[in-house]
């Protein structure tokens, strides 16, 4: 018997410079071909990247609307009044999620801008003593002036809330200069300060605010809060809320009233769903359209390499070797397309982004998912090609049919 000799196995480098040759040989068709599989992967770069920060800019805008943010508050009762207790602040904190707390309590005091005007006189604003971290909390800003400080905390100073300063018919506080005064009580307080719009705590924007030691001093406060705020991380806001009310009222925690989290939480998480089913929807779309035309390039491959197939067959290229070429081919094509759709869509959501100010966000699975996912669609769309050059005898594939 003769030894007919065993086919060369081709090593990874000699596919790879097979599948090289075939695209630099056709480097127009190869560029053309690499360009649709770009734009493929591009599209599913931008059309995840600009949602996605447009999804950021969006959720920053409702966290800004407090959806981690709680209010606690006693029951209101005729009898036996529920009374939280003046550490409720530093009780709150100890709570593992929260990032910040702060209280709010009711002085059951008048203010008026006058001295002379009756002191039955009601402008519907309230006297509130406050912690000094209630900006932070409730996500507050000063619009003119500034807040209550350490250092005017046991002063005759207030803050005016955003309506209550319109009532007073004081707007604006001058750097420099004489402040306005409002008669708070029996006495004046400086006007420090005069807070935007809140409209998470439109009760403090109706009210006027002073300092827990000076309300303990001049209005007769006895320390204890009416209502506490409290922000926590957001994934864990329930379970602050079931546990809330135990610890500032350990005796009979139903007498504690602790609100939901805002309705934009809702929103927020309906928000993030909606857009994640979007994102799989545009990018499976990306892909297909990638894919076929992967597909089609190299089925007209073969059929325009049917004599380079021969030629290859006739001296003496195995089957596994033809496939394994032209599927090199599919796969060096994607790849290349998806490394240059990668950086084209990232630069395009870059400039999308920066153009809208909004804040700038590339997901990371686009990134990575998106030169994948073309070699994983360029291997399934060279597949049947590289089968079908293979299954090509010599006679087949150098006839002129």
């Amino acid at each position: 018997m003769i030894d007919l000799p065993r086919p060369v196995r081709l090593s990874f480098g000699d596919l790879f410079g097979l599948g090289m040759l075939g695209l630099s040989t056709r480097k127009m068709r190869a560029v053309l071909s690499a360009l649709g599989i770009a734009l493929g992967v591009a599209t599913m770069v931008v059309v995840t990247g600009i949602p996605a920060s447009s999804q950021k800019a969006l959720l920053d805008e409702l966290t800004a609307l407090g959806t981690n943010m709680l209010r606690a508050q006693p029951s209101a009762r005729e009898e036996n009044p529920v009374l939280l207790p003046e550490a409720s602040v530093g009780m709150a904190e100890r709570i593992g999620p929260v990032t910040a707390a702060a209280a709010v309590a009711n002085t059951h005091t008048r203010v008026r801008r006058s001295d002379l005007l009756d002191p039955a006189y009601s402008s519907d604003i309230t006297v509130l003593a406050s912690s000094l971290g209630l900006l932070e909390t409730v996500n507050g800003h000063v619009q003119s002036g500034r807040f209550l400080t350490e250092a005017t905390e046991d002063f005759p100073v207030v803050v005016l809330g955003y309506v209550a300063a319109g009532r007073l018919g004081i707007d604006r506080i001058a750097d420099e200069g004489t402040k306005p005064a409002v008669y708070v009580g029996d006495r004046w307080f400086t006007v420090a300060g005069v807070l935007g719009p809140m409209p998470l705590a439109p009760d403090i924007e109706r009210s006027v605010l002073v300092g827990w030691q000076v309300a303990r001093k001049e209005l007769r406060f006895d320390g204890h809060p009416t209502v506490v705020y409290v922000k926590a991380h957001e994934e864990s806001i329930e379970e602050v809320r079931r546990v809330l009310p135990a610890t500032l009222y350990s005796e009979i925690p139903g007498l504690v009233q602790v609100s939901r989290p805002s309705d934009a939480l809702a929103a927020k998480r309906a928000t993030q769903n909606s857009y994640a089913a979007l994102f799989l929807g545009l990018a499976a779309v990306a892909l297909l359209v990638g894919g076929v035309g992967v597909a089609n390039t190299m089925v007209i491959s073969v059929l325009e390499r049917r004599r380079e197939i021969g030629l290859r067959r006739a001296l003496g290229a195995t089957r596994g070797q033809i496939r394994g070429q032209f599927l090199t081919e599919a796969v060096l094509l994607s790849s290349l397309g998806g490394l240059a759709g990668t950086a084209l869509g990232m630069l395009g959501t870059v400039g999308y982004a920066a153009l809208q100010r909004w804040p700038t966000v590339i997901p990371m699975t686009a990134v990575t998912g998106g030169v994948l996912a073309a070699v994983a669609v360029g291997v399934l769309a060279g597949l049947y090609p590289s089968i079908r050059a293979a299954r090509l005898t010599p006679t087949q594939a150098l006839s002129t049919q």
